[in-house]
């Protein structure tokens, strides 16, 4: 089978695509026919190793997996022995951000991984793009309470997390000020964004409104720049550590201030992630943002792609080309 293989941490021109042994599913594993994955941040960390606190789960000095991939989405087609949840012809998708091995023709994943049946209706390409950012999206949405109409400033809404946020937000009946780039504010209009500002042409940290969370998707902004924007006792949580690191260590002293608040999620829970995004899959509340496709033979192009931070929702990358879509 074909795989995207590297050795060393670094840009990707580290990558390769080659022919493998095709794995062999051990009695708790299924083994899947990957007919999509993304691109997506968490990919690019293990990538490029950067920051370093993501070695700890990817391999210190190199890479603990050759190949790359977080996410997927396809068919089973064998089960080991012990495995009782799912059979073969079953359409599944799951993620692990320590990484799955997904960039690949075939791969093989527990039965107890955070993987669900793919809900009726529902593409290979759409389900990928449902899983890696509306993870982080739902760890954002978990830290605060979002009952009565709260006012919510969300930043980055057309990446994979904000794109999945804004929807997430509007499914809780938050008011929702969506910050994206000129030509995708009609994109999340249509996703519900009550307000959009344009930030090619606005600065939302000037802002005349005050919200009761400032969501920061892309991790671009910081606490200070956003306090005032912030009403009292306000929430700003952002995707990554802050320019300094300093997010983490906020979130530990801003409560004992008991003032404008930051807190950091820690997205543990990827089972509770899947189960809820299918959800509303299901109920027909989340529609995926697919930016890109890319065969698997061009996957160092895709990740050249979205470390450009350019990419609006997700890009797939397409692991089979034998015409099963769906």
């Amino acid at each position: 089978m074909k795989a995207a293989i590297r050795t060393q941490y670094g840009s990707p021109d580290v990558l390769t695509v080659e022919e493998i042994q095709q794995p062999i599913p051990r009695e708790n594993e299924l083994l899947v026919k990957v007919y999509a994955a993304t691109v997506n941040r968490t990919d690019c960390g293990i990538l490029t190793g950067k920051p370093a606190v993501i070695r700890l789960f990817s391999g210190l000095l190199e890479p603990s997996d050759a190949t790359t991939g977080t996410d997927f989405a396809g068919l089973v087609v064998a089960v080991g022995s012990q495995v009782t949840a799912y059979k073969a012809g079953d359409k599944i998708w799951g993620f692990n951000d320590a990484g799955l091995r997904s960039h690949a023709g075939y791969m093989v994943v527990p039965e107890n991984e955070a993987i669900e049946i793919i809900p009726e209706g529902i593409t290979y390409e759409q389900a990928a793009a449902s899983i890696e950012g509306a993870h982080y999206a739902y760890n954002f949405i978990k830290k605060v309470p979002l009952g009565g109409s709260r006012k919510v400033l969300l930043n980055g809404a057309t990446g994979a997390i904000g794109s999945a946020a804004l929807q997430m937000l509007k499914y809780y009946g938050a008011e929702v000020t969506a910050v994206g780039n000129t030509p995708n504010l009609n994109l999340l209009k249509s996703m519900g964004a009550d307000r959009v500002i344009d930030y090619t042409a606005e600065d939302f940290t000037q802002d005349r409104e005050q919200y009761d969370f400032v969501f920061d998707a892309v991790g671009k902004s910081t606490f200070g720049k956003c306090k005032s924007i912030l009403k009292p006792g306000g929430v700003y949580i952002s995707s990554e550590l802050g320019p300094n690191g300093e997010n983490p260590f906020l979130a530990l002293w801003t409560p004992v201030t008991r003032g404008k608040q930051v807190r950091f999620p820690l997205p543990t829970d990827r089972k509770g992630s899947i189960g809820f995004i299918k959800k509303l899959l299901e109920e027909g509340k989340f529609r995926p943002v697919i930016d890109r496709h890319y065969p698997l033979e061009d996957i160092a192009e895709a990740f050249r792609y979205v470390l450009t931070g350019q990419k609006t929702g997700n890009v797939i990358i397409i692991c089979n080309q034998d015409g099963e879509r769906a």
